[in-house]
């Protein structure tokens, strides 16, 4: 894969396609990877593509809106492309999408949640302009993909509100989880508002539960399922588990998943006057 990867982007620089092409180099001194920016083709003799390769660079395309630009894109990836497409946080000509197939033994490796997956998600990207890796035999997950939302909804309203006490209790409100996630992308964040002032900049429990609550409704219907966010946690709190909890709730009022296509207006963001979700 890596060789297509590298002809194709030799490709698109040489003939002045695409600006820039956004892929993966090895991180000094370590055996990770960290996102490259090729502006040459001889940049792209930099490229790997392997397990380590988990950054979502979906990410780094808002910061480019308006200049041409290629974009290494895994599964979970594509979904962020089609959310800020349908956000309008970039245009569909700014960019061309080289998409990469996955298949289990990558995913599993570089997805760092080991609680589950997005139901319906295949290894291939949803959304491309050209196709890298041999495509496998299409499957969708099987079974219950919620199970871990499943176990912590079966426990008592006390102890789901002691679990996730004692969670946010670790938070130091680094918000790594912020800046890694591709739905985050507000120019002020509620968190850094002084007026009104939403939550403290103090680090105890009642504000690190505002904020880790608030954005994870900020991402109700958004989230993508990379878990990122979870990935660069350096307390490994567990946040994908509550963003799984409003995708599953998404899918059974509105059968909404985010990121599938760029073109379904997300539930939170139109109103129907004769819309009755059947609660309360």
């Amino acid at each position: 894969m890596i060789n297509q990867i590298k002809d194709k982007a030799k490709e698109l620089l040489e003939s002045g396609s695409v600006e820039c092409v956004i892929g993966y180099e090895r991180a000094s001194a370590s055996a990770g990877a960290k996102p490259c920016f090729a502006y040459q083709p001889r940049d792209v003799e930099r490229f790997i593509f392997d397990e380590t390769c988990t950054n979502n660079l979906a990410t780094y395309l808002r910061g480019r809106k308006g200049r041409n630009t290629a974009v290494l894109v895994k599964p979970y990836d594509s979904r962020a492309v089609n959310l800020l497409l349908n956000e309008k946080q970039i245009e569909r000509e700014d960019i061309f999408i080289l998409g990469l197939v996955c298949h289990e033994d990558f995913r599993m490796n570089a997805n760092t949640s080991s609680r589950g997956s997005s139901p319906g998600l295949l290894s291939i990207p949803v959304i491309y302009d050209v196709l890298i890796g041999e495509s496998p035999e299409v499957k969708t997950s099987d079974g219950d993909t919620y199970l871990d939302v499943a176990e912590i909804e079966s426990k008592s309203p006390e102890e789901r509100r002691e679990f996730w006490k004692k969670e946010f209790s670790r938070c130091i409100r680094c918000y790594a989880c912020r800046q890694v996630c591709p739905g985050c992308y507000c120019t002020e964040c509620f968190v850094e508002q002084l007026d009104p002032l939403w939550v403290g900049i103090r680090i105890a429990p009642g504000e690190n539960e505002v904020w880790n609550t608030i954005r994870a409704f900020h991402l109700g219907g958004r989230c993508i399922g990379c878990n990122e966010c979870e990935r660069v946690c350096p307390m490994n709190i567990p946040l994908s588990l509550l963003n799984r909890k409003l995708e599953k709730q998404t899918l059974e009022f509105f059968d909404y998943q985010a990121g599938m296509n760029a073109e379904t207006v997300l539930p939170f963001a139109t109103f129907k006057k004769d819309e009755h979700l059947g609660i309360g």
